[in-house]
Parts: structure tokens; C-alpha cells; sequence
């Protein structure tokens, strides 16, 4: 799944538990914007996990520019997985 800021796969897998993966590059600038973007994912997770589809994989890359967002915007855009 492209979105403007994430590319998204989710995989099935057979744990019965979803699992969270994230991968934010060295394009999104030091290490501080890399862990903020890092935390904001992990906060939308936690948030979202009784929501999300079960026993899947999901892996989240963060593309240039995601950097200067906030958490409402994180979650507004990530929403689409809960579906």
C-alpha cells in the first residue's frame, strides 16, 4: 500500500499476533527526526493494535518528507489500515 508519506506490506503470518517493522532511512535526516518518526509509528501502533487485522506482519517505510509530521497527521493517513 503507497501513501503519501509510508509504503506499507502486510503479510500474514502464522504467530496469532500482529507485528510491527519499521525502516526510516538516513534521508529523513539526523537520528532525532529518524527516532521522532520512529516513535510516532510506534504510538499509532499501540494505539491502533486491537484494530488492526490479526496475525499479520506489518512493515512500515517511511519516505522523504514524513519527518515534520505530527500524530494526528500519522494517524489520519494510517488509518486506512484499520480497515
Amino acid at each position: 500500500m503507497v501513501l503519501p508519506h509510508f509504503l506499507v506490506y502486510i503479510k500474514p503470518n502464522n504467530l496469532g499476533k500482529t507485528r510491527l517493522g519499521l525502516t526510516v532511512g538516513k534521508n529523513q535526516g539526523g537520528a532525532v527526526q529518524r527516532n521522532r518518526t520512529k516513535r510516532l509509528l510506534r504510538e499509532f501502533f499501540r494505539r491502533s493494535k486491537g484494530k488492526l487485522p490479526p496475525s499479520r506482519d506489518i512493515i512500515i517505510i517511511a519516505l522523504k518528507g514524513s519527518d515534520p509530521l505530527t500524530y494526528h497527521q500519522v494517524f489520519k493517513e494510517l488509518t486506512p489500515l484499520l480497515a
